[in-house]
């Protein structure tokens, strides 16, 4: 049988969970009596109710429920045994480091690199995983961003120590001015040359304003259905207005959730970019210098071209209607799509929302589903798609 390869699984190793549960600021982990599992409070908007849940004991409990899928590698190795899953690779979630001091944030990213390095070698070909930066946002001289940058530097050369690493994975906000800030380019260019793939992550979602002031009404559906897809959307436009992907032509990354509404917007996008008259304008005078800035405005890639040479997408996107529409946006069909479960977020519903070892959670089917109705069962894409593209583009001994 042909792999099934989970690039999209996150956890959080012990060292996070303790350093976030010693934390007094946004983000943190508290424990509360009413429930069993710890509770990661990230969002400014969740401070009102953790404030409630401290004076009254019976308010509706703050933030994610840190379950032991969260946590535990066991719950990790039962998920994938359960799904048919012959190897993950792992990556932290959100909000990863960049709440962290300029002191703190190299040796914790590298504590936490090689806690995971430690996990793939107690179970050779079934884990592997992308590393995490210290990426942090430094305000002040040049020298102390100048030294956060080489901290990051560093810490990617860790990273090409550790057999299991296989990529980073990276949030929307890199240093904090988004990722086509000027000082990401050492590090895009960095990455390029060791060969770590970057797993493209929504990081804290749009403005809780943009829903309207019914949202809270909504639950969690417009920030995850909407607002995470969008923030992937705006990063990758970002990049490629800013001439990112030209200027590192060896970066690769993966983008979560099959790129946001990339795929249907690509078009839409180089449209707006060939009627901005101040683009043209300054394109035109960047071309009129004769220098290399002229010369690489003249040769500017399209976006559908970056997205057929330079993106991997993954296929969490719990239908075929979008999975096809991202397969037409690479222009290879099958062969730049991943697939992926989001573990373990979208848990089992209803009576068994737990998340029990032996039940099967309906959001894995619904992914598995969408690439057989994509691409046909037990077809050669279907097969590229579950675990042969990413065991290739990723070096996986699966």
């Amino acid at each position: 049988m042909a792999p099934i390869v989970d690039i999209h699984t996150h956890m959080y190793p012990p060292e996070y969970i303790d350093l976030l549960s010693t934390r007094t600021d946004l983000p943190l982990v508290r424990t509360f009596p009413s429930s069993p599992d710890p509770r990661l409070i990230l969002l400014e908007s969740e401070l009102p109710s953790l404030q409630r849940a401290l004076a009254d004991p019976s308010a509706p409990l703050p933030g994610r429920s840190l379950t032991k899928h969260f946590t535990s590698l066991p719950a990790k190795l039962s998920f994938m045994a359960r799904h048919g899953i012959t190897t993950s690779v792992v990556s932290l979630a959100n909000p990863w480091l960049d709440f962290l001091s300029p002191e703190d944030a190299g040796p914790v990213a590298k504590r936490i690199n090689e806690s995971f390095e430690a996990m793939c070698v107690a179970h050779p070909g079934k884990l592997f995983f992308f590393g995490a930066l210290p990426l942090i946002n430094t305000p002040g001289t040049e020298s102390a961003q100048d030294q956060t940058q080489q901290t990051i530097l560093t810490a990617i050369t860790h990273l090409t120590t550790l057999p299991h690493c296989r990529g980073i994975i990276l949030g929307t906000s890199g240093l904090g001015a988004g990722l086509d800030d000027p000082r990401m380019l050492p590090i895009f260019t960095s990455l390029a040359a060791a060969q770590l793939p970057v797993f493209l992550h929504p990081h804290y979602g749009l403005p809780t304003s943009v829903f309207g002031p019914r949202a809270d009404d909504y639950g969690h559906v417009l920030p995850l259905a909407l607002g995470f897809p969008m923030e992937t959307t705006v990063a990758v436009a970002r990049m490629f207005l800013a001439g990112v992907f030209d200027a590192v032509d060896g970066l690769r990354m993966i983008l979560a959730h099959s790129g946001g509404t990339l795929p249907f917007l690509a078009g839409r996008i180089e449209s707006c970019v060939v009627h901005d008259a101040g683009l043209a304008a300054a394109a035109a005078k960047a071309a009129g210098k004769g220098d290399g800035e002229g010369e690489r405005v003249r040769k500017r890639r399209t976006l559908w071209e970056v997205l057929r040479q330079q993106i991997y997408l993954d296929a969490v996107v719990y239908s075929d209607v979008g999975l096809k529409a991202a397969a037409d946006a690479t222009g290879a069909g099958a062969e730049r799509l991943m697939f992926g479960t989001d573990h373990p977020f979208f848990p089992p519903v209803g009576e068994k929302a737990d998340g029990a070892d032996d039940e099967e959670w309906e959001s894995v089917q619904w992914n598995v589903d969408a690439v057989i109705r994509a691409f046909g069962e037990g077809s050669k894409e279907a097969e590229l798609v579950l675990g042969v593209n990413a065991a290739t583009v990723l070096r996986l001994d699966v």
